[in-house]
């Protein structure tokens, strides 16, 4: 090799790949994905010069002034030539060309240089934000700021190259304000708070991103902190400028303390539909009080008002029975009636009863209705069809199809020609219904279904009762029918309160008997469907309805059925073109409320023997069991709690990895529970204690948090009743453990020696797992020698039953034990020890709490570096695992040791990510601790008001809990307060 670069053609074949350019960090080139040498950083810096130039010529004069400023080297000239023939063999031909005595890069394919790229993203974005669409100018923005790879031009000498530094920065805070602006604007302010704050460490003087913070502190509930900010940047430009505020951040604060109702986050009005006049022809009358389905009404009044020009436009409308299908087919036929001058048919098909209308007799009343004499009527299908089509060509007819049974049923009934359109409603999606343009129809919003009540009964009713008619129409499963019967019968009771309804509505058994006024029935329009079904079918119907999760997988309702999922999906799908059944998601379907109440009717009327209610049920729950005790196993190898579960008479789920385990633990999180706490009958009883225990992720995930607690204390109060006391132990720790994160000590404490008494001698594993929450629960109570006494119990017991998962847990907690009582050497030790054994039996995820152990240690044996390196490695498997809790101590954790190493500004950012993410889960006391340490950063990096507002804040919560915490955060406090 002679060490010249050489040109495409001396490598390879073809043409050659496109050339690429960065100067929004080091200075760079790539030909393709293959880097390339630019050599010198005055070559570089002539590099950079000419890209900046964006293909414009610039003179050796003037190159020679960017790289080397008033004092070049007497050979620079030469120097400029040398480096611009190196750049001219490393790119390609004809890019590099001398002109006029100077330079320029000229034929760049697009998107060749990241500046322009950004360039052009910037400019896309500020377009979308003036067309109001913010999702896609933050986006845009995203992707802009994105290709900063650091300092731009970094490294690169030269007085050129320093000014376009700092034009390039001041372009990327100015794009970074404009999409934090947005982020407010979008109402996430309480992500941008953290970001924010280290921002305003970084940029003290910069008033726009300080005016930013104040905005989402505010809108975070934060006033006082909001508040602070101003009263910071007051000080702050006095001290450093001489200056006070500029205008518009004293305007904010001003806004702030008055609470200007306009500073909440906008919200933009959906536009509202342009209304069209209506006149009916063969059409129905549409209802007075025709409420809501503002969208459908926009979307298919549009696409009837296409047909024009078009061969047919046909609406296909599905939806469960007395979801409005009809009620909005004609309101929406009525407002396009001006499109069609030539007349609008109608029929009901009567498709959901046993005697659907025939094509040929509806082509004949059709026919009739266009004008064609009874003699002149073929007497077959094809004839009348065809005549149909010949009568309508010319014309622009609009033809309304209700309740049609499907798609054979109507082809014939389908116009043909152009400027004719045909709108269809059924149950059964019309998926073989060639061009159709389908539509399914759900319920109400709350919103919608509330204005519909109040129409039919009169707001004077309602207006001292919004409460109860929101019970109303939320026990109407916000079905339109449902709804307009109630209302009805409300209206026509003037001795009758909306409490009165909502009282009766609220027993589930009787719901459906009650939801019936004259000839309307609610119970009447599923049993239509239902009567329609094949007898797999309405087995399937009735047992699933048995479940009280919000919806159920294909997986587990092979379980209820005891199918196999192939035939367990075909039932499903066709209850879903029946729309008995709704499809939630791929592979996921659902009830609506008042169906499976008439599904649960069905299958105490129907279902032979009554005993396979119960026995799907039981299925059902095994089925959780089994596939949560073999996610629980995936993700915690070598723990022994899978050995001592029930064992399952289902085989459940098998997964590839610990990630698909969490994915369907997550994804099932809520059927689950409903189904566990649905088991507490005695002879399912046990079962569901061990599954929820098997799912205790779900604790701590944040979003389940509050449910888990809840079946858990049904589970126990169940056990209670029955004196199941192997059943009450586990119910017990699963409540405890939920307990002690929240930071409700007293109650974990109360739980878990109740446990431990319960299981003692008759579960040992149960109880050792009740020592060691008491132990954990010691050192956040400050009892360390109680503490230790519980913790080395939970060792013994966890030795005797060879759990070396619940050993390393209990060593981890022993190590906080020492910590916390000055015996920094042994923490690290005892952490470490656990750590190793995790990672001995491949335990990632409590491995990562093994290391979040060993990193407060190491944190306080002053070795950062190694803390920080051991947290963060927690952090990542914690956010990959979705434990909420864990991840948001962790980031508290890293603050801690960012503080340690004298770094307040990233501990402020931390500490503000970690208060996000604890926002719901973890409790009063951890909440306080981290507002303690944002307190002490903000301190650090000269934000001593809105420091002295978090440690007020923490006090509060401290002192509301009786921590002992608070003691020393008053000692913070009353130093500021002095001064």
């Amino acid at each position: 090799m002679d060490g010249v670069p050489r040109v495409p053609e001396q490598r390879r074949a073809g043409p050659p790949a496109a050339l690429r350019f960065c100067v929004l960090g080091p200075v760079r080139a790539w030909r393709g994905e293959e880097p390339l040498p630019t050599g010198s950083p005055q070559q570089r810096a002539l590099l950079a010069a000419l890209l900046l130039r964006e293909g414009r010529t610039a003179t050796a004069a003037e190159l020679i002034d960017a790289l080397w400023g008033e004092e070049p080297p007497s050979q620079a000239l030469a120097a400029l030539r040398t480096y611009a023939s190196r750049l001219r063999k490393v790119l390609d031909p004809g890019v590099l060309v001398s002109e006029s005595g100077g330079y320029a890069v000229r034929g760049l394919d697009a998107g060749a240089l990241d500046l322009a790229t950004a360039q052009d993203l910037g400019t896309e974005a500020d377009k979308a934000r003036a067309a109001g669409d913010l999702h896609r100018a933050r986006a845009l923005l995203g992707r802009a700021l994105h290709l900063w790879d650091g300092e731009p031009l970094a490294g690169v000498p030269g007085p050129y190259a320093e000014a376009q530094r700092v034009r390039l920065e001041e372009w990327r805070l100015q794009l970074l304000e404009a999409r934090l602006d947005m982020d407010l604007e979008q109402a996430r302010h309480g992500e941008a708070v953290s970001e924010l704050t280290a921002l305003t460490a970084a940029h003290p003087l910069r008033e726009r991103l300080r005016e930013l913070l104040m905005l989402a502190l505010y809108r975070s509930g934060r006033q006082a902190e909001a508040l602070a900010v101003y009263a910071d940047t007051r000080r702050l430009l006095a001290d450093e400028l001489g200056v006070d505020p500029r205008p518009a951040l004293r305007e904010l604060q001003q806004r702030i303390l008055r609470a200007d109702p306009a500073l909440a986050e906008p919200s933009a009005p959906a536009p509202e539909p342009v209304a069209a006049p209506v006149r009916p022809a063969q059409l129905p009358a549409t209802v007075p009080d025709f409420t809501g389905r503002a969208s459908f009404v926009t979307e298919l009044s549009d696409m009837l008002a296409s047909a024009e020009g078009r061969v047919m436009a046909v609406s296909a409308l599905a939806g469960i029975g007395g979801v409005g299908k009809t009620t909005l087919a004609v309101h929406v036929a009525h407002r396009a009636r001006a499109s069609f001058p030539d007349g609008q048919l109608y029929v009901d098909l009567q498709g959901a009863g046993q005697r659907a209308a025939e094509p040929e007799t509806v082509l004949g009343s059709f026919l009739r209705a266009l004008g064609t004499a009874d003699s002149a009527i073929p007497d077959s299908l094809e004839e009348r069809a065809a005549l149909y089509r010949s009568v309508l060509d010319g014309r622009r007819v609009l033809v309304l199809l209700d309740n049609a049974r499907d798609a054979a049923q109507i082809r014939p009934l389908l116009p043909g020609t152009e400027g004719c359109a045909a709108l269809v409603t059924s149950r059964v999606r019309m998926v073989g219904l060639a061009g159709a343009h389908l539509v399914d129809l759900d319920v109400m919003s709350p919103e919608e279904a509330l204005q519909l009540f109040v129409r039919i009964v009169g707001e004077e009713r309602v207006a001292s009762e919004r409460e109860a008619a929101l019970d109303v129409v939320a026990a109407c499963g916000f079905l339109p029918l449902a709804i307009r019967i109630a209302a009805s019968r409300l209206a026509a009771r003037r001795t009758w309160t909306v409490s009165v309804l909502a009282a009766k509505l609220a027993d589930e058994r009787r719901r459906l008997d009650e939801l019936q006024a004259g000839d309307l029935a609610v119970k009447a329009t599923f049993e239509l469907g239902y009567g329609q079904l094949e007898p797999a079918q309405a087995r399937a119907f009735r047992l699933l309805g048995l479940a009280d999760g919000p919806d159920i997988s294909l997986a587990a309702a092979a379980a209820v059925l005891d199918l196999p999922a192939e035939d367990t999906e075909d039932l499903l799908e066709a209850l879903v073109d029946t729309s008995l059944l709704e499809s939630a998601a791929p592979g996921r379907y659902r009830f609506h409320d008042l169906v499976r109440l008439y599904a649960r009717a069905c299958a105490e009327r129907d279902e032979q023997p009554p005993g396979e209610r119960d026995a799907a049920l039981s299925r059902l729950l095994d089925f959780y069991l089994a596939t949560a005790a073999g996610a629980y196993a995936l993700e915690r190898p070598g723990d022994r709690l899978v050995d001592h579960l029930h064992t399952a008479r289902h085989p459940g789920l098998v997964f590839e990895d610990r990630h698909k385990a969490q994915d369907w633990l997550y994804t099932e999180a809520v059927s689950l529970l409903a189904c566990v706490r649905q088991s507490t009958r005695p002879a399912s009883l046990e079962r569901a204690v061990d599954t929820l225990w098997a799912a205790v992720d779900l604790a701590e995930s944040g979003t389940n948090s509050k449910a888990y607690e809840s079946v858990a204390a049904a589970l126990r109060d169940a056990a209670e009743r029955d004196a199941a006391p192997r059943a009450e132990a586990r119910a017990l720790i699963c409540l405890a453990y939920v307990h002690s994160i929240t930071g409700r000590f007293d109650l974990a404490v109360r739980a878990a020696e109740h446990s431990a008494r319960l299981s003692s001698g008759t579960d040992p594993l149960a109880a050792c797992w009740a020592y060691n929450t008491l132990g954990v629960i010691a050192i956040y109570q400050k009892r360390f020698e109680d503490g230790e006494s519980l913790l080395t119990r939970a060792i013994e017991g966890f030795r005797a039953c060879q759990d070396r998962a619940g050993e390393a847990s209990a060593l981890c907690n022993l190590s906080r034990i020492h910590l916390d009582s000055g015996r920094t050497h042994s923490a690290v030790s005892l952490a470490q020890q656990g750590t190793d054994m995790y990672d001995d039996m491949g335990h990632a995820l409590k491995g990562a709490n093994g290391r979040y152990a060993l990193g407060l240690a190491l944190t306080q044996s002053g070795r950062t570096s190694e803390a920080a390196a051991r947290l963060q490695e927690a952090l990542t498997v914690f956010e990959d695992s979705r434990q909420q809790l864990w991840a948001g101590m962790t980031l508290f954790r890293l603050a801690e040791v960012d503080l340690a190493a004298r770094r307040p500004a990233q501990a402020a950012a931390g500490a503000e990510l970690a208060l996000g993410v604890l926002r719901d889960i973890g409790g009063d006391w951890r909440r306080g601790n981290v507002l303690v340490v944002l307190g002490r950063a903000l301190s650090g990096i000269g934000q001593t008001g809105r420091a002295q507002v978090c440690w007020q804040d923490a006090l509060a919560l401290y002192e509301a809990s009786g921590a002992p915490e608070a003691e020393a955060v008053r000692a913070l406090i009353n130093p500021l307060a002095v001064a």
